[in-house]
């Protein structure tokens, strides 16, 4: 498998997590659970405000953060909204990124005021990492009210992206 089809399958899980999370949260009740929602909300905003820096980045243009939250927190709605926007616009633009482009250094400014210089790959790496990490601490929020969290593991999509493969041996 290429790093390009690699970096396409971990934006697929990335996406597909995404979805999985925001089912699940649809769970929680917004009166007796309106912190943990809220905790959740906040952290899911984080991932995104992240992600739309990052595509600014990786269109080498400005971005209206200036930090990596918002002062207001979306509704659930709007953030799943938001999100799967910001997935498909992932997808579509590694889909189209030659190996060279691949490679590529950008400069950027953190929201810090930091100087920052990524390859695009090492961009689109972030976004998959970074968003697993923070998704496992929402899962722990939903533990924390004894609600399952979604199994947010990359062999899991796999089998159910591909399910032939149960069958290889």
């Amino acid at each position: 498998m290429s790093s390009h089809a690699l970096l396409s399958s971990l934006l697929r899980y990335k996406a597909w997590a995404d979805q999985e999370l925001f089912a699940e949260l649809q769970r929680l009740d917004p009166i007796t659970q309106h912190s943990e929602l809220h905790a959740a909300l906040r952290i899911l905003n984080h991932i995104h405000v992240v992600e739309r820096i990052f595509v600014a980045n990786l269109q080498g243009i400005e971005h209206r953060y200036s930090a990596t939250n918002t002062h207001e927190t979306p509704t659930l709605a709007a953030l799943q909204q938001a999100v799967e926007e910001t997935d498909r616009w992932y997808l579509d633009y590694a889909a189209g990124l030659s190996a060279e482009q691949l490679a590529e250094r950008l400069s950027f400014t953190f929201v810090d005021g930091d100087a920052g210089c990524m390859s695009r790959e090492e961009m689109l790496a972030h976004i998959v990492t970074h968003g697993g990490y923070h998704r496992g601490a929402v899962g722990r929020i939903m533990a924390q009210l004894q609600l399952a969290p979604p199994r947010d593991i990359y062999t899991r999509f796999l089998h159910e992206d591909q399910p032939q493969r149960r069958k290889q041996q």
